[in-house]
């Protein structure tokens, strides 16, 4: 039988257990985390302060200061989102790690690299299957595909799509607004085209923006 070391099978309890809080989340309603920023938190954020914690174990000095340095990140450097704040203390406990122990270095290099291409491997995955592992938003740092449109009755065909970011109903027009994001320009056309002939819209544009 092939001997896995013991961080391995922490590292795959510790990736399993953050995806299965935030499926948790998803599935009681809490749709802010379901974009890939907070994919990609859920799953390094734990492996990270496994990490941290093994290294600096019975070592005081290095412990204050892997506080300090990661006080400094937290609140010296403004960050857009979770993600990019989850990936400089990732640079930093790298640094660390690899200073005490190269092998926890590796390990933790290896996690940041599987997850990053592995989030968007399963990613087209799912979509073949008409499926998608996360949602797009505005703070994502990527261009972004934006479809606003205005219909005289609500569409359920829009309001279950996994690329709607808002939708109410105005009073004053008496008409639903929706306003949809897409990764590519032919995913956003496809849409379009779609949705074109149906009676109910009134009036849509798309534009394009870079988080």
């Amino acid at each position: 039988m092939m001997n896995i070391p013991e961080p391995v099978y922490i590292v795959l309890f510790l990736t399993f257990s953050g995806l299965i809080i935030r499926t948790c989340l998803v599935i009681v309603g809490q749709s802010w985390s379901k974009t890939y920023h907070y994919l990609g938190t859920y799953i390094l954020l734990p492996n990270i302060a496994y990490v941290v914690t093994t290294v600096i174990a019975n070592n005081i000095a290095l412990s204050l200061g892997m506080i300090g340095a990661l006080s400094i990140v937290r609140f010296r450097h403004p960050v857009r989102s979770h993600f990019e704040l989850t990936m400089f203390f990732a640079l930093i406990t790298l640094g660390i790690a690899a200073g005490v122990n190269i092998k926890f270095a590796i390990l933790l290099l290896s996690i940041i690299i599987i997850t990053i291409f592995g989030i968007e491997i399963i990613q087209k995955v799912a979509e073949k299957f008409g499926l998608n592992l996360y949602q797009l938003s505005f703070s994502e740092g990527i261009s972004n595909y934006i479809v606003e449109l205005s219909s005289s009755e609500k569409i359920d065909e829009i309001d279950s799509n996994d690329n709607l970011i808002n939708s109410f109903f105005s009073k004053s027009d008496k008409q639903w607004e929706y306003k949809l994001v897409f990764k590519s320009k032919k995913e956003m056309d496809d849409f379009v085209n779609k949705i074109s002939s149906n009676s109910k819209i009134i009036t849509y544009k798309t534009s394009s923006a870079i988080s």
